[in-house]
């Protein structure tokens, strides 16, 4: 194993022996010079111990450990680790035809920190979120192909907006392999949709909702039903197979507006129950009448994205619910969401308690939510736990 070397400070490698995934600048001693950002580095503790072996980036998180091992980051690593990311899949029955629509690899849940993929149908999107992992994108995708063989067609890279903008990488969205005629429709549980990964927001579709708008799909026979943020529709479609009496999507991006409805019209065609506004989220909630709904989705987009933005995005999420409950009829749910990383559980729950104080309504918790089981958290790297909801009741 012929790589570069970090040598860590005395004592900073308690986290690495708890397999912590993550290397912070401010635990180096020193580092070979010449190192390249992206590269493979091994890691050695101040006692000249190996202990990791991990892609180098400049910032606070210096290197994201690949493996704690002494092994090659070869071909044949990504191969193993792909095919230990599907068979998990497998293994929680996600892969059916049914469903053809899931995370394979999310970052450092699956033991490869700073990448994602997700599978629609026959396409693999890949996002990078490291130097390291755009880097090594042509062995990642030579890897994909020999692990999910003939039911793979495509492989799209989308990273130009997720890769440290100070890298300069010059990256750029592509299809890596296939991409002629591609017109793909996927499925999840048993409902159709249409991801576009090309122009659409993350990979083109929120995999990590499914078992949340499952759920929910029980919760809706004869509600009326608003879906804030509604992106691409999921959740209204699946309203609409739990028998709601309407539904109404409400997202500001009026391209977000047009994939809901072909979605919803490609499982209910012609069905009058739905319909979706163009339209400011606040702005829309504040203008309703209170009873218009008895069931409510509320999934914004990560109010905070750095630890500085947490106090702000607290905020947003009490004043957001608290519109909420002030117009939802007696007796309604509200579904609603956190996808921050940096907001705790805690944080987020004392946020929305907040706005249930707010307004001196009667509140019970009847589900707390997290994300799906092909999203896994590593349990030594706690900070992979991003989605957090609750189901309420109000009375």
């Amino acid at each position: 194993m012929d790589y570069k070397i970090i040598k860590l400070k005395p004592k900073k490698e308690e986290s690495l022996r708890r397999f912590h995934p993550w290397i912070f600048s401010g635990a180096v001693q020193q580092k070979d010079n010449n190192l390249t950002e992206g590269e493979v580095v091994a890691v050695y503790t101040a006692s000249n111990e190996f202990i990791a072996v991990g892609h180098y980036q400049v910032g606070s998180i210096e290197v994201r450990v690949l493996s704690f091992e002494e092994e090659e980051i070869n071909p044949d690593f990504w191969k193993k680790r792909l095919n230990s990311a599907l068979e998990l899949r497998k293994s929680i029955g996600l892969l059916s035809a049914d469903n053809n629509s899931y995370r394979l690899v999310h970052g450092e849940g699956d033991g490869l920190p700073g990448l994602i993929i997700d599978i629609y149908a026959e396409t693999a999107v890949i996002q990078s979120h490291s130097v390291g992992m755009h880097e090594s994108r042509m062995m990642i995708c030579d890897a994909l192909k020999a692990v999910m063989g003939a039911t793979l067609k495509n492989i799209y890279y989308k990273s130009e907006t997720t890769l440290p903008y100070k890298a300069n990488l010059g990256a750029e969205n592509k299809y890596l392999f296939g991409g002629k005629d591609v017109a793909e429709i996927a499925s999840e549980n048993g409902l159709k949709f249409y991801p576009d990964w090309v122009k659409g927001q993350k990979t083109g579709f929120f995999v990590d909702q499914r078992d949340n708008r499952a759920l929910l799909e029980r919760y809706a026979r004869d509600r009326s039903v608003l879906n804030m943020f509604c992106y691409t529709g999921g959740f209204s479609f699946y309203a609409m197979r739990g028998k709601a009496k309407l539904v109404h999507s409400v997202d500001s991006s009026s391209k977000a507006v047009m994939l809901t409805n072909k979605n919803v019209e490609i499982n209910f065609p012609d069905d009058k129950r739905h319909e979706a506004f163009a339209e400011d989220a606040f702005k829309y909630l504040g203008n309703i009448n209170k009873g218009d709904y008895d069931l409510i989705i509320l999934d914004p987009p990560a109010f905070a994205k750095h630890r500085g933005a947490i106090k702000n995005a607290l905020q947003g999420y009490k004043r957001l619910n608290a519109v909420a409950f002030d117009k939802i009829a007696p007796g309604g749910i509200i579904f609603t969401f956190s996808c921050s990383q940096v907001i705790t559980k805690e944080a987020f729950r004392l946020a929305v308690f907040s706005a249930a104080a707010m307004s001196g309504r009667k509140v019970r918790i009847l589900h707390q939510l997290s994300q799906p089981a092909d999203h896994p958290i590593n349990i030594y790297h706690p900070e992979g736990e991003y989605l957090k909801g609750l189901v309420l009741y109000v009375e």
